[in-house]
């Protein structure tokens, strides 16, 4: 039988006898956890000395080095287990790894045989992180180093797209928030990262836009999931309540997460809930994600930037006052402008526009429900979009882009830009 046990090797000595590509591969791991490792062998592989210069003692000499590794150019001699915790043994002779089990067994140190696994005390496994949980993978009878690898591998991928259930199961001391941008819809795009985060969450705090629906189904029913969504016109859960929301539920010792659509620092207010972390002395961490202004237009065959047609890229908020640099934006045809939230001030935006003398064809089109089933693209002109807009109906959620990369065909013939009014 074997019994898998996690080891804490930080501060601790290891050493390893034979300095080969095992070596190497084994050496990396070790000091990964913290190892202090002394390495016994009269000749290194390329790969182990490079480990060795990057991280230690290159000399080869016997000395009282205090280096996360050292290298002692010899032969293993008994007295080298006296003063470690663990030994690995990778000389390339069988015989030889054999002995130094042996001997590891005499002393009661647990050594690790890559020569020859079942002659050894331990074992390494095939091991995969997930924030902080550790999944190690090894075989009961035998050493099958690409099953283990495979299974590994596996498991891996079910931890990253958060289909193991990764929350605590018992109350930490300390909670932490950790923003999250969600991208502009489906579940697919969001982060890794974000994935599992999601995993790991006591409390939800969700927006309306984004993946909301498709990941909060797959949630424990016991996660607390508290609607913030805002609407035109219509913000039933202030930012200072959310604010507030992030630093209770996080100062009772919950992992929370506040998802977003879209990316938490693009006109997601994430830097306010940062802040208000910060102050309130809770750990809390931004993770990334596709901004709507960017994947929006992409969805709909539209490149926010295009070599030889735009090479710049403003973003505005649709709901502030027409600046002057978002009409400097519009009137170079350079750049590309996209509105975020701009359903309602579009008229405003193009009276503007037009008084300031930008041209009354320039390329608009607006795309609503970018990356769901519902997604509609209008294209039309700065002259003519405010009421070909209204001949259609069109609804928030939209980005508005004003520029070339606008106009029809740029990228797709008209025969397969699918959901498109042309006016």
């Amino acid at each position: 039988m074997t019994t898998m046990l996690g080891l804490a090797l930080t501060g601790r000595r290891v050493l390893l006898v034979g300095g080969g590509a095992v070596a190497a591969r084994r050496l990396e791991r070790f000091l990964a956890d913290g190892a202090l490792v002394r390495i016994v062998a009269p000749e290194l592989a390329p790969q182990t000395h490079a480990l060795i210069v990057a991280h230690g003692d290159a000399a080869g000499q016997e000395s009282d080095s205090v280096h996360d590794v050292e290298w002692v150019r010899r032969r293993f001699a008994p007295e080298d287990i006296d003063d470690v915790w663990l030994v690995h043994c990778a000389t390339g002779d069988l015989g030889v790894d054999r002995e130094i089990a042996a001997l590891c067994d005499q002393q009661r140190v647990f050594c690790i045989n890559a020569s020859d696994g079942a002659h050894g005390s331990a074992r390494m496994t095939a091991q995969t992180t997930s924030g902080d949980v550790v999944v190690g993978v090894s075989s009961e009878v035998g050493v099958d180093p690409r099953r283990a690898a495979g299974v590994r591998d596996a498991i891996a991928a079910m931890l990253e797209s958060g289909r193991l259930p990764l929350r605590r199961r018992r109350a930490a001391h300390a909670g932490r928030v950790d923003l999250i941008g969600g991208g502009p819809g489906p579940v697919d795009l969001m982060t890794v990262r974000a994935r599992r985060l999601l995993a790991e969450a006591d409390v939800v705090i969700a927006d309306r836009l984004g993946p909301t629906n498709g990941v909060i189904a797959e949630l424990d029913s016991d996660v607390l999931v508290i609607d913030v969504g805002k609407r035109p016109h219509d913000h039933p859960v202030p930012q200072d309540e959310i604010n507030a929301l992030l630093v209770e539920h996080a100062s009772a010792g919950k992992r929370v997460v506040r998802l977003k659509g879209g990316d938490p620092f693009v006109y997601g207010r994430g830097g306010e809930e940062v802040i208000a972390c910060q102050l309130a002395g809770i750990p809390v961490e931004v993770t990334p994600g596709v901004s709507s202004a960017i994947s929006v237009p992409q969805a709909a065959g539209i490149p926010v930037t295009h070599r030889g047609t735009a090479s710049a890229l403003h973003i505005v908020n649709g709901q502030g006052d027409v600046s002057a640099t978002t009409l400097q934006s519009l009137a170079d045809p350079l750049v590309t402008t996209a509105m975020l939230m701009g359903v309602a001030a579009l008229p405003k935006v193009v009276r503007a526009a037009l008084g300031h003398g930008i041209s009354d064809d320039l390329p608009v089109a607006i795309v609503e429900n970018g990356h769901t089933p519902r997604q509609r693209t209008t294209r039309s002109t700065l002259g003519e979009v405010v009421a070909h807009a209204a001949a259609v109906g069109v609804q928030n959620p939209a980005v508005i882009v004003f520029g070339e990369v606008a106009r029809a065909g740029l990228l797709m013939p008209e025969s397969v830009r699918p959901r498109e009014s042309h006016r």
